[in-house]
C-alpha cells in the first residue's frame, strides 16, 4: 500500500536514536462504535505531566493532532506554547468518523481513512491541515493515520498536500479483521516513498519478541487465528517469553517488555525507535491503560524508567522527525 519504497539501513555503529510521538485526540468509548458527538478533549489539561517528563530528558515529543483537537483553540493553547517554544513538533492524525467532511457512514471499514475514497480521504485530511494551521501558526509536514489507516490513495495524497512524513505503519500487527491493514511482515526500517522519495516512513516500533521472534511474521498469523487451543498457545508463548508481539508503548507493556523488545530489534539492525501513547492515557478513565492514579503514576514511572534505559544504559539520543530527516539527508557524526 505504500508503493515503491527504499528501505534505509543505518550503520551498526549508529547510536540507538529516539521519537516520542503522542496520539493526540478526543476522548471515546473504546469498546463501542465510532459516535461523531464523542469529541471532549479534557485530557488535554493533563498534557504537562508528560512534558514536564519530556523536558527533564531533553525529548521534544511529536503530537499528532486530531480534528477535535486542532479545532479547539482554548483548551490547546498549552499545546501551541510547547510548539511555539520548540519544546514539541506537531503534526496530523486523522480520525475519520470525527474529521469533516461527514460524508460516509461511520463504521469500522470506514475508521481507516485508507478505506474512504481519495477525494473525501483528500478533502478530510485538507481540513484537518487548515484547522492546525488556523489554530497553532504551522503548517503541519508529519502525518500518522488513525488507527494506523493507511491504504492505497494515501501515499500520493501526503505528497500533493505537502507532508513529508508518515508515521502510520505499525509492523507485525494485523488490522484487516474489521477492514484495516495488515503489517504481519512489515518491519521496523525507516524508508523513502510516495513522489520522487519525498516521504519519509518512520515506523511505529512494533515487532515479535523472543527466541521465536524471526519466525513471527509466518507463525503469529497461525497463531491469531480462531479456536481457544491456539488463543491459550499465544498466550502461553508470549507469557514465557517465547514469542511476544509487542509495540513500543506505555500501554498495555511494561518497562521489562518495552525494554525487551528493545534488545530484540537492536541486535536486528534496527537503530530508530519510536515510543508512542495516546494523550487520554494521562487522565485516569479516558482509556483502558489507565484507570486511576495509581496506575497513572505507574504509567508515568515506566516511561521515566525506559528513558533511563535508552538514554542512559543504550547511549541514545532524542530525536524529532526533522532532526532525524536532516541527518539522513546531510549526514551526523552518530549516524
Amino acid at each position: 500500500m505504500f508503493g515503491p519504497h527504499q528501505i534505509i539501513r543505518l550503520p551498526k555503529a549508529t547510536r540507538p536514536l529516539l521519537l516520542v510521538v503522542v496520539d493526540t485526540e478526543e476522548e471515546f468509548d473504546w469498546d463501542a462504535g465510532f459516535d461523531r458527538n464523542a469529541t471532549a478533549v479534557t485530557a488535554l489539561s493533563e498534557l504537562w505531566r508528560a512534558q514536564d517528563l519530556f523536558d527533564d530528558y531533553g525529548i521534544r515529543p511529536t503530537y499528532v493532532i486530531d480534528y477535535p483537537v486542532a479545532s479547539r483553540a482554548a483548551e490547546t493553547a498549552v499545546l501551541k506554547e510547547y510548539g511555539a517554544q520548540g519544546r514539541a513538533e506537531i503534526g496530523i492524525q486523522m480520525h475519520p468518523w470525527v474529521n469533516p467532511p461527514f460524508q460516509e457512514t461511520p463504521s469500522a471499514s470506514n475508521s481507516y481513512q485508507g478505506n474512504l475514497q481519495p477525494a473525501l480521504e483528500r478533502s478530510k485530511l485538507k481540513v484537518l491541515i487548515d484547522a492546525v494551521g488556523e489554530t497553532f501558526g504551522v503548517t503541519p509536514e508529519i502525518h500518522k493515520a488513525g488507527r494506523y489507516g493507511f491504504g492505497p490513495n494515501t501515499a500520493a495524497i501526503l505528497s500533493e498536500l505537502g507532508l513529508r512524513f508518515d508515521l502510520s505503519l505499525c509492523p507485525a500487527f494485523d488490522f484487516s479483521d474489521d477492514g484495516g491493514p495488515d503489517y504481519t511482515a512489515a518491519t521496523a526500517d525507516l524508508y523513502w516513498f510516495g513522489a520522487d522519495n519525498a516521504l519519509l516512513g518512520i515506523p511505529t516500533t512494533a515487532g515479535f519478541a523472543g527466541p521465536l521472534g524471526p519466525t513471527g511474521p509466518k507463525l503469529y498469523p497461525l497463531l491469531n487465528a480462531d479456536g481457544m487451543a491456539r488463543s491459550r498457545l499465544r498466550s502461553m508463548l508470549a507469557q514465557s517469553g517465547v514469542l511476544a508481539r509487542m509495540r513500543l508503548s506505555p500501554e498495555g507493556h511494561s518497562f521489562a517488555d518495552n525494554k525487551r523488545l528493545t534488545r530484540t530489534l537492536l541486535a536486528q539492525g534496527i537503530r530508530v525507535f519510536t515510543f508512542s501513547f495516546h494523550s487520554p492515557s494521562l487522565k485516569p478513565n479516558c482509556t483502558p491503560y489507565v484507570k486511576s492514579e495509581k496506575e497513572l503514576k505507574k504509567f508515568l514511572t515506566q516511561m521515566r524508567r525506559y528513558f533511563d534505559f535508552f538514554l542512559g544504559d543504550l547511549n541514545g539520543v532524542a530525536v524529532t522527525p526533522s532532526e532525524l530527516r536532516h541527518r539522513l539527508e546531510n549526514g551526523a557524526d552518530d549516524l
